[in-house]
């Protein structure tokens, strides 16, 4: 098992090379599920912290996990370890996956398309008041064929800048 250091100035790997954000984002999905506020994740929160992260992982995933860095027998994962593991994923993630990953939010109904109704929908769920104009304008701003929706391939040309 990892020895994992202790106490508040603890050396968390990979600090340097996650942005600001993205480290953010770790403590705040570790505070949230940390139900009984014990500073320790259980499977269930784990889990469900993981889930929140975009890492849908199996149970014997986050079992492996949990064995990985429990040193007590209590089957629990404190923050620095929770933090290393996640940091290291994310690190590892595939550019391509995510931008993949948000279109298929944007695209709710699996046409393959955004469209303004698609569009509406995720502005209205971010609480983003934008105008019909507003909305038309950023689709034909980035509708390549002229179809008047965004493919993924459109989309992916966004994101990307290519």
């Amino acid at each position: 098992m990892a020895q994992s250091p202790v106490g508040n100035n603890a050396y968390i790997p990979f600090n340097d090379e996650l942005m600001d954000e993205q480290r953010q984002e770790i403590y705040e999905a570790f505070s949230l599920f940390d139900m009984n506020n014990d500073g320790l994740l259980d499977y269930h929160e784990l889990k469900v912290a993981m889930r929140a992260l975009g890492f849908d992982l199996p149970k014997a995933r986050i079992l492996e996990i949990i064995d990985e860095y429990d040193v007590d027998g209590r089957r629990l994962i404190k923050y620095e370890d929770f933090y290393r593991v996640v940091g290291e994923m994310i690190l590892k993630r595939d550019p391509l996956d995510e931008i993949k990953r948000a279109f298929k939010l944007f695209d709710d109904d699996g046409t393959g398309k955004i469209t303004l109704k698609n569009l509406r929908r995720v502005a209205k769920e971010l609480g983003e008041n934008l105008s019909e104009v507003e909305m038309s304008a950023m689709i034909e701003e980035f509708d390549l064929d002229g179809d008047g929706e965004i493919n993924e391939q459109e989309f992916i040309a966004m994101c990307t800048d290519s």
